[in-house]
């Protein structure tokens, strides 16, 4: 056995669905059409859930591999299981701090496991800036699945399921 056998049967792990995506925030859920922005409320960028977190601690939904963190910090995206394709956006208009109040736990290329940090916020300085700092997670691909839920619970801590994608 070679050493690139070893990459190949990572690769060829089945994915068994239903997928469970867990809470990337700890706090109060806010509903899709709540979200208090246009491109989120309305589904824009593909179904989406938000948190109103308790602490500035934003993890990784699933295992998977960053594919995108925005140079600001606001933002990141993971390819996961069954090449789901899941993104994180922290707060509203956010992208204007340029990355103040932001620091990145793991880069573009990283594998990471559901619940690694990704990003640690200071909400205080989102919100002296004058920024909601509802953290959405964005479900991105959801036509390469039949569905797409996210939870009913109305608080959810990390580790709790937020998001339940079927094939």
């Amino acid at each position: 056995m070679g050493i690139f056998d070893f990459l190949k049967k990572e690769e060829e792990k089945e994915v068994r669905f239903p997928l469970s995506m867990q809470a990337t925030a700890e706090g109060t859920i806010v509903a899709m059409k709540d979200i208090p922005d246009p491109v989120f409320a309305e589904g824009m960028v593909g179904p989406c859930i938000g948190i109103e977190p308790k602490n500035g601690k934003i993890v990784a939904p699933c295992d998977g591999t960053i594919m995108q963190l925005s140079d600001t910090l606001h933002a990141f995206g993971i390819q996961g299981p069954g090449n789901s394709l899941v993104m994180a956006h922290i707060g509203i208009d956010t992208v204007s701090m340029k990355g103040e109040g932001f620091t990145a736990r793991a880069k573009v290329g990283d594998k990471v496991k559901a619940g690694q940090t990704i990003v640690e916020v200071d909400f205080d300085k989102v919100r002296e800036a004058g920024h909601p700092t509802v953290v959405i997670t964005i479900f991105t691909n959801p036509n390469d699945f039949s569905d797409v839920a996210f939870t009913s619970a109305s608080e959810v801590s990390f580790g709790d399921e937020l998001i339940k994608v079927s094939k």
